[in-house]
């Protein structure tokens, strides 16, 4: 057993209005924000969704959401990649629930191909809230992937019985593919959260 120090007292103060402004009624982030992906990126175009619920079913109004994803050839941007493109491919989103009057995150997006031709395709989350002492981790599979997510080493580490709580639902909607994935701190549904 591997004994971690833990810190005194929950992290803080938690400045999310500076890293999520939009949220909190300032100017756009241009940091980071919602749009992965531009309409000039190759791949898929996907819209990806959800809230996150505390142990009693009801959604938090100001959590912040980190993705860091491969684009759709299953590549991570990098400064000393080469590729010339016309189009913007951050790989790198957040979101603040509290923007969305339905307490939701939403990312505009390209589906990622597999990483290593073994790993399925899939988005890599972090989740800041208040209350927690540390960040969380999870990852984002897609329900349409299922042969890939039958091999994929990280997600058949999970027992069988949890792995759906890191698949997201198609859903094909007007404005375009929409996967939807609820994150659940407690309770039946609880997320699979790594220990990274």
């Amino acid at each position: 057993m591997t004994l971690k120090q833990t810190p005194s007292q929950t992290v803080g103060p938690y400045f999310a209005y500076g890293l999520t402004a939009e949220q909190y009624g300032y100017p756009h982030d241009a940091l980071a924000g919602g749009k992965v992906a531009d309409e000039l990126c190759t791949g898929e175009r996907i819209h990806v969704t959800g809230r996150v619920f505390d142990g009693e079913g009801v959604a938090i109004d100001d959590v912040m959401i980190e993705i860091w994803q491969a684009d759709s050839e299953g590549r991570y941007l990098h400064p000393e990649d080469g590729r010339a493109s016309n189009s913007v491919f951050t790989g790198f989103g957040r979101y603040g629930t509290g923007t969305d009057p339905q307490n939701r995150y939403l990312f505009e997006t390209v589906k990622p191909g597999s990483v290593d031709g073994v790993q399925a395709p899939h988005i890599n989350v972090i989740l800041f809230m208040r209350g927690q002492l540390s960040h969380l981790y999870t990852r984002i599979y897609f329900s349409d992937e299922e042969e890939a997510n039958g091999r994929d080493p990280v997600l058949q580490s999970v027992p069988e019985e949890r792995r759906r709580t890191l698949v997201a639902s198609r859903e094909d909607m007007p404005i375009g593919t929409v996967y939807r994935f609820d994150i659940h701190m407690q309770g039946a549904d609880e997320t699979v959260f790594f220990d990274v």
